[in-house]
């Protein structure tokens, strides 16, 4: 295994030997990184500047619009699923360029992004090979591939205290590529993994935009498609802020509706999966760790790439400011039918409306996910347990009648004793009774 301190000091000595004239041999530097260097000397970069003026840096209000509009923008919540969740205290940065390497995107820590800024690696600078020199975002984007760039391989002596991976991210209809997917920050960053790690997101990535079936070169030249127009994601220094407050309904049979005030498309559509996760996460408002999630969507657990996917999506369809991450929970306030249900049993005095509201049972009966059947048998013996304990004789008619009490042996026998003697249905809760006795043999 080659020892790392020696590899760094070899490559320094022919960074030092190239910028003298001497070129490299490629035992002492790899090739890629040593053509890199010549290109970037050929382009005049001056390898004591982190990042020279570029005269195509916009001004704030022109990058802001470039951004929101760029195709990959479309991806930074599958992105921050992915990766940043799980790096975000490791002290690594996050990048998404656009295809001249410019940087939309800078996520990670603030006390990384404030160090970063000591070599301007801030968005909206400008990070391609011909400006900055060798660097792993700049490179990606000249050769079309995957790269890692450590410490002094870097052409800007500033930079060389950084290490970077990134790889190319390309249009699925056209095979173009409209940006990188870059991980900068230290040691932690010069192992193969890190490589390997952006490459596994840019092939997830990619996969989910050629899921949705959009020509990005359209996008580009204003075509959108149709159907609701997608949820954009907050972009820091704009005035644009969707409200606090969302409501989720589940109780329906096989609708499942998400309603947030201020939302173009109003009342959205839920796949089961989606309602599943907010459901759960409502239910858990302290938060949920991604194996926590797996567990409960599945019998025997999700993968969790699969999850950080769906969450993805979720935050892709609904705003990337729904779910927070590290754990993951809701960071807005949702109403539910569910809490609404839940709030009836708390005070007990609606017992009636709480059985109607909660009906057939909606999601809850229809999914087969471990927390969400368990919350529907917690919600069910709450409500019951009130029922039976208030005698109520209006809330035992309806849960009796329900298909959640019709056969609760322990309901009918409370009903019966709660009517008066002579009353005309105490002879049916008596039948009912020894149906049940006969049915189950209780």
């Amino acid at each position: 295994m080659s020892d790392p301190t020696a590899v760094s000091s070899r490559v320094r000595q022919a960074y030092e030997d190239f910028l003298s004239g001497v070129t490299p041999s490629s035992d002492a530097v790899r090739t890629v990184v040593r053509d890199s260097w010549a290109r970037s000397l050929h382009s005049g970069v001056d390898p004591g500047i982190a990042s020279p003026d570029d005269p195509r840096v916009m001004s704030h209000p022109e990058f802001i619009e470039y951004r929101a509009a760029h195709p990959i923008t479309a991806v930074l919540p599958l992105v921050q699923s992915l990766m940043l969740d799980d790096i975000a205290d490791s002290g690594v940065l996050v990048a998404l360029t656009d295809e001249v390497g410019r940087l939309l995107w800078v996520e990670g820590s603030s006390e990384s992004r404030n160090k970063a800024d000591g070599i301007n690696f801030v968005e909206g600078s400008v990070w391609s090979e011909d400006v900055v020199g060798t660097n792993a975002p700049g490179l990606a984007l000249a050769v079309d591939r995957g790269v890692q760039v450590i410490g002094p391989e870097h052409f800007s002596g500033p930079v060389q205290k950084w290490s970077c991976a990134a790889a190319p991210v390309h249009d699925p209809i056209t095979g173009h590529v409209i940006g990188a997917i870059d991980v900068t920050g230290g040691r932690e960053v010069e192992a193969p993994f890190a490589l390997a790690a952006v490459r596994s997101v840019v092939a997830a990535v990619e996969r989910e935009l050629r899921s949705q079936a959009v020509d990005l070169a359209a996008i580009r030249g204003g075509a959108r498609p149709s159907g609701p127009a997608p949820a954009v994601p907050h972009v820091a220094g704009t005035t644009v802020s969707m409200p606090r407050r969302a409501r989720l309904e589940v109780l329906g049979d096989g609708r499942y509706r998400w309603h947030r005030a201020g939302d173009a498309a109003g009342g959205r559509n839920l796949s089961k999966r989606h309602a599943e996760i907010l459901v759960l996460l409502q239910s858990f408002p302290d938060g949920l760790a991604t194996e926590q999630l797996a567990l409960m969507l599945a019998e025997d657990g999700l993968d969790p790439v699969t999850v950080r996917a769906e969450i993805s999506r979720l935050r892709k369809d609904l705003g990337s400011t729904v779910v927070g991450s590290r754990p993951y929970r809701l960071t807005i306030t949702v109403e539910s039918d569910l809490g609404e249900v839940r709030e009836r049993i708390a005070s007990g005095s609606d017992l009636v409306p709480a059985i109607e509201l909660l009906g057939r049972g909606g999601l809850l009966a229809e999914s087969v996910a471990p927390g969400i059947v368990d919350i529907l048998e917690e919600l069910r013996e709450d409500l019951r347990s009130r029922i039976i304990d208030s005698g109520d004789v209006a809330a035992l008619r309806k849960w009796t009648t329900s298909v959640h009490g019709r056969d609760d042996l322990a309901a009918w026998r409370r009903l019966e004793h709660r009517l008066p003697p002579g009353h005309p249905d105490r002879a049916i809760c008596a039948g009912r009774i020894r149906l049940l006795d006969k049915r189950f043999g209780i």
